[in-house]
């Protein structure tokens, strides 16, 4: 088998629900940074082998494969098919590695993927039943359990005695460090600016401890409130993954290596807990420790999972989402395991390390987890 590289990888900014991106269709957004990713690695766009991208709860505008109607909309060559996987928020990062898995056996040399998400077609709420509702075998395994991602963030916030004032304190400063990451034009190299947008809309710089008070809990008694979610967002992100010979034969640039990709799950009538073991897991089939790792994007679907992640793993806060997490940038689903990728390895140039990890929730208790080494 053969090594799969990173060669390129770009972003739209994050747009909030309702803001700047909400009105573009998800295929025009993921055609967007195609585009840019052909641009700006210089690949010929007929060598492309596939492109495969994410797209959580494909219906509507997200229906009737985007990545191929993207790909077509870009103005890109017909002859290049494509296919869109569903996996929930690990959607971008199963179609990257759908595109290595190929790279790796010899079937495919130059692959783009990535992912696209247009949350403000989804609508608002958090009293969604579960995407199992109706399944028989699952009502009858699950019978009388709540299953829903709120009641699970609830149950990790008690399970790891973590207060409610403590979980604000770092919602705080995932907002602080986006906003900082912003100021000092840290994105500027990563994101394609869209419709006028150069930088992401979601981080917010009027977050305090005292309007985050106010909120009211979703049930009495809980802990978590709506505030410590994180925010749906509209986003594409795109990555060109290349064989060798591919690199070789285009005159491209390795940026960096995927050393290992893979997947847990866990309960998901308990508190969601997958991260912590597909991380243990991860790092042991890579032959590597936390104290190898010089940047780690994790996952911050809700403060209470990303806290409890921290505090199993042991991990150098310090090194951990050092631009913020999804609770300031949001959460655009289908592009948002490719959207952590494109900063991952971006992060990892601009302070010169070594491993990048990537740790992301998927829904019903499943983590997805990426090793990078840059070249």
């Amino acid at each position: 088998m053969t090594d799969a590289y990173i060669v390129g990888a770009v972003r739209t900014p994050t747009g909030r629900r309702g803001g700047g991106l909400s009105a573009v269709h998800p295929a025009d957004l993921a055609a967007h940074v195609l585009r840019a990713l052909m641009d700006r690695t210089g690949a010929d766009p007929a060598a492309v082998d596939e492109v495969v991208l994410g797209g959580a709860d494909t219906a509507g505008p997200r229906a009737g494969n985007v990545a191929r109607v993207a790909w077509l909309a870009a103005g890109l060559p017909e002859a290049v098919p494509g296919v869109t996987v569903d996996h929930g928020a690990g959607s971008g990062s199963r179609a990257v590695r759908f595109a290595a898995e190929a790279v790796r056996a010899g079937d495919a040399h130059l692959v783009v993927a990535g992912g696209v998400q247009n949350m403000s077609a989804v609508p608002a709420g958090t009293d969604e039943p579960s995407p199992a509702a109706g399944s028989r075998g699952w009502a009858a395994r699950y019978r009388g359990k709540d299953t829903s991602e709120w009641r699970a963030a609830e149950l990790v916030a008690r399970r790891w005695e973590l207060s409610r004032g403590d979980m604000e304190e770092y919602l705080i400063e995932s907002h602080r460090r986006a906003v900082a990451a912003t100021d000092e034009g840290r994105f500027a190299r990563e994101i394609v600016p869209a419709l006028g947008m150069r930088s992401d809309e979601v981080p917010r710089r009027d977050v305090t401890a005292e309007k985050l008070a106010a909120v009211a809990p979703r049930r009495e008694g809980d802990r978590t409130t709506a505030a410590l979610t994180a925010p749906p967002a509209d986003a594409a992100a795109v990555v060109m993954i290349a064989s060798r010979e591919a690199v070789r034969e285009h005159g491209l640039t390795a940026r960096a290596r995927l050393r290992h990709m893979s997947a847990r799950g866990g309960d998901p009538a308990a508190p969601f807990a997958a991260p912590i073991p597909a991380t243990v897991r991860a790092l042991r089939a890579a032959g590597l420790t936390l104290d190898d790792i010089d940047v780690v994007e994790a996952d911050e679907a809700y403060a209470p999972l990303a806290m409890a992640w921290l505090l199993e793993t042991r991990a150098d806060p310090r090194r951990v989402n050092p631009s913020g997490g999804a609770l300031a940038l949001g959460r655009p689903l289908g592009a948002h395991g490719a959207r952590l990728l494109t900063s991952l390895l971006h992060e990892l140039e601009r302070v010169d390390g070594r491993y990048g990890l990537q740790v992301v929730s998927t829904g019903l208790d499943q983590a997805a987890v990426t090793i990078i080494e840059r070249l």
